[in-house]
């Protein structure tokens, strides 16, 4: 698979679906789809984080209408939560035209940015 082969160090449990422990190089030669460019160069990756939920956003302004007054709760709050792992979004910007874009991998538990390479006949340490 194409996440698996771009992932620098994949501990892969077995029949799980998901990785156990991933490690990502802070760099790596990709294509950018900048405007100008549109070839392969370096690009800085960083773990993408979603921002703080704005307050003036369509679906908050309809869900603080709806709770306000008497009446209590009035939709439902999620509380089972099952996922134990996350899917991890990688931010990608080419060192060169500043061009960003997104790249996902698949589920991890464990997820690491530009971390020791694992060398081979070494003992694991966790």
């Amino acid at each position: 698979s194409t996440a698996g082969a771009l992932c620098g160090s994949l501990d892969q449990g077995v029949g799980i679906g998901y990785s156990t422990r991933v490690n990502v190089p802070k760099t790596r030669n990709t294509f950018c789809k900048g405007e100008q460019w549109r070839k392969h160069t370096l690009h800085k990756v960083t773990h993408y984080k979603i921002g703080k939920a704005s307050l003036f956003g369509r679906g908050k302004r309809r869900y603080d209408r709806k709770q306000s007054g008497f009446g209590g709760q009035t939709k439902p709050i999620f509380h089972e939560k099952a996922e134990t792992t996350k899917k991890i979004t990688l931010r990608l910007e080419c060192t060169v035209c500043k061009y960003e874009m997104q790249f996902k991998l698949k589920r991890c538990k464990h997820f690491e940015l530009g971390g020791d390479k694992k060398s081979k006949g070494t003992a694991a340490t966790y």
